[in-house]
């Protein structure tokens, strides 16, 4: 099978190649490396089934023959990146996915989405099942990747409904592991990068707000087996294994041996105050469900994280 991802430098979109090129398909990946890096996917440059295109998919997409399926995983993803990003991010969640829909159709290629977790918003039910329709705040500044993926979702149902796109929907909670950017942002490469560099880690708020992490590999799992087994609805990929910021911070102490201080910063503007995810309909449907301890996946992230800083 020949297939298309686009974000394909990006973290997610990188291990998701690698996965695909170890499975024989043959993998065009799309990625204008705003927040991607060749890096990511170097050890895949002279490999016979794999080839990158610098391409920004808010503009439209031609692939020369034949495309069984169209993996969208292009978007600022990090709080960091879509805040300093806003107009893009909303570009590619809108132009993006209707570009990548067009080239799906025109293929007849199935259509694999990765919507977010965020579509939740800060969630007034918990945990968050599919079923759930969000409280976001469209005009906050996080508003600018949730109605992106919100939009994008939307998007692809009506593809489906009236031009008949074979889709699928992972709605993609906290993942972590090699690859993230040192900067980005997100609290799991924040509070290692911190720790191993002797600084303060910083916890916004007083640390009760919780999240579930889920590595990866098992990320990755979940997506290719929506892929194969999945149906149209939507459908959440994540660890329903909750923590607080401060037992991540601790942990990720522990396991590095820092002696960093922990401070107090204000929360962001709409942060979420919980986040977890009703993985039943995973189980039932793809017979999927994580399998890699948020303690074992910290430390194959954290021994990549010394190899990047001592480099």
């Amino acid at each position: 099978m020949r297939v298309v991802v686009t974000g394909a430098a990006g973290f997610l979109g990188s291990h998701l190649c690698d996965r695909l090129v170890a499975a024989g398909f043959e993998v065009v990946g799309l990625d204008n490396l705003i927040t991607g890096a060749r890096g990511n996917l170097a050890h895949l440059a002279k490999h016979p089934a794999f080839r990158l295109v610098e391409h920004d998919v808010s503009r439209p997409i031609e692939i020369g023959g034949a495309v069984d399926a169209v993996f969208h995983f292009a978007s600022p993803a990090s709080p960091a990146d879509y805040l300093k990003l806003p107009i893009q991010t909303l570009k590619v969640g809108s132009l993006g996915t209707h570009n990548a829909l067009g080239l799906a159709k025109a293929k007849k290629a199935r259509f694999v989405l990765a919507s977010t977790s965020e579509v939740y918003g800060d969630p007034q039910v918990h945990p968050q099942p599919e079923s759930y329709w969000g409280h976001v705040n469209p005009v906050g500044p996080r508003g600018v990747y949730d109605e992106a993926k919100r939009f994008a979702e939307a998007m692809a149902m009506a593809y489906h409904r009236v031009h008949g796109v074979d889709i699928r929907i992972v709605r993609i909670f906290n993942t972590y592991g090699p690859r993230m950017r040192p900067n980005d942002g997100r609290v799991v490469s924040n509070f290692i990068v911190q720790a191993l560099t002797g600084k303060p880690i910083t916890v916004y708020g007083d640390g009760s707000q919780t999240r579930s992490f889920c590595y990866v590999d098992d990320l990755i799992d979940g997506v290719m087996a929506a892929f194969e087994r999945g149906d149209p609805a939507p459908i959440n990929l994540g660890n329903p294994t909750e923590f607080t910021v401060r037992e991540l911070a601790d942990l990720v102490l522990r396991l590095t041996g820092s002696k960093s201080p922990v401070v107090f910063e204000p929360l962001p503007q709409d942060d979420p105050k919980q986040r977890r995810p009703d993985i039943t309909r995973a189980r039932d449907l793809l017979g999927w469900e994580p399998r890699v301890s948020l303690e074992e996946g910290l430390r194959r992230t954290i021994g990549y994280f010394r190899e990047l800083l001592a480099a």
